[in-house]
């Protein structure tokens, strides 16, 4: 794997911690701004947005520049955004902070996802697209709870601090080890949008929006269920934090070998045990041991379909990729807020902790259902071989 991949992997990492460190911070965010903890939570719906409206308009914008230099741009506003939230007075403020920076988000991945299956051949763009990935998974290891640990000792302000620091990092990282990539020569909007004709792209993004959207109804509201429902400290957060990154980043690697494979047997054997062991969480949540074992699982299913639904896209759309690679990064983050506004929902109807993991469960088990639509369809259209023909290996 090119060593250019690393500097993508330290950019993600920096976007990851920003994404997921708020989910253990709701509590005190909510409380210095005196904001309830569903209220708190449209932190992280508001930057999900924020990715769905950005990706697109930064992606295209990006067109006319070389993708080292648009990728160094992303993350100066990802700088900004952080230190706008890091000073923020006012609950509002730090939500135009979180916008701010989410608007680096999805076009960062999607065009760093195009630069990261250039850089290899064909059969390891997916791996390549996992190594990058791969620094989403590590800011749950390590960025995420050192940050919830920073944010409940020093203040969740320094939090935010750190993490705009972590965006500096990430620009001398693509400065010294991105090779110059050309501008797009002949891109036209009308071009990029042509791809979202194809109904395979379409399901593509129906599957991102709701399988991973499965996983944030859950991990959105992980702090006060694995305290209020399990019995945890609050110390313990941070390391539950860790055990679920280290699921992700096993999840990660693991499904980008798979699905260079078997991309869509990944998706659906991915998909469908999501499904179960988000439902399996409103039981297991009341457990700690067993807590603990759903946690690494959910963390490790929900990354395993990440290459999959990223290469689906790219293969899907492959006279446009960079559009359709930051939308499905959008796609990744409307589910997201989607599941972090249900999972709201059920707690602001006085149910418990644990009801926004059967949000989670239909959510995905309604990804599994577009997956076998997507493959039932392709299997409908391949060209049916010729009698007495030998058919080719795919």
């Amino acid at each position: 794997m090119p060593l250019a991949l690393l500097a993508l992997a330290i950019g993600a990492f920096g976007i990851g911690t920003t994404e997921f460190v708020i989910m253990g911070l709701l509590p005190d965010v909510g409380e210095t701004f005196g904001v309830s903890v569903p209220t708190a939570g449209l932190l992280v719906t508001g930057y999900a947005l924020g990715v769905v409206i950005g990706a697109p308009i930064m992606t295209l914008l990006g067109t006319r520049i070389s993708r080292k230099r648009m990728l160094m741009l992303l993350m100066g506003l990802f700088v900004i955004g952080n230190g706008v939230s890091a000073i923020a007075p006012a609950y509002g403020v730090m939500l135009t902070g979180r916008i701010i920076a989410s608007f680096a988000h999805g076009a960062f991945f999607g065009i760093g996802s195009v630069v990261a299956a250039g850089l290899v051949a064909p059969h390891k763009k997916a791996g390549a697209i996992a190594m990058m990935f791969t620094g989403l998974t590590v800011a749950n290891i390590v960025g995420v709870p050192l940050g919830t640990l920073v944010g409940q000792n020093l203040g969740w302000r320094a939090t935010f601090g750190i993490v705009a620091a972590l965006g500096l990092v990430a620009v001398a990282g693509i400065a010294r080890l991105v090779p110059e990539q050309p501008r797009q020569e002949g891109v036209r909007v009308r071009h990029e949008l042509a791809a979202f004709r194809n109904v395979q792209v379409l399901l593509a993004l129906g599957m991102t929006v709701l399988g991973f959207g499965g996983v944030f109804a859950a991990i959105t509201y992980i702090a006060p269920m694995m305290t209020d429902v399990t019995g945890f400290a609050a110390s313990s957060v941070p390391w539950l934090l860790v055990l679920l990154g280290l699921g992700m980043f096993a999840g990660n690697l693991v499904g980008g070998r798979f699905a260079d494979r078997a991309l869509m047997p990944m998706l659906f054997s991915s998909l469908g045990s999501l499904a179960v062991v988000l439902a399996l969480f409103t039981a297991t949540a009341h457990s700690k041991p067993a807590a603990v074992v759903t946690v690494f699982l959910i963390g490790a299913l929900g990354f395993a379909g990440v290459p999959s639904l990223q290469k689906r896209v790219l293969d899907q759309a492959q006279e446009a990729p960079t559009l359709a690679s930051a939308m499905n990064i959008g796609a990744f983050n409307l589910g997201n807020a989607l599941a972090a506004w249900l999972g709201g929902l059920t707690l602001t109807a006085g149910l418990s902790y644990t009801a926004p993991n059967w949000v989670g469960a239909v959510m995905a088990a309604a990804a599994l259902a577009l997956a076998l639509l997507s493959a039932a369809l392709e299997r409908r259209s391949a060209p049916v071989p010729l009698p007495g023909s030998v058919a080719q290996p795919v």
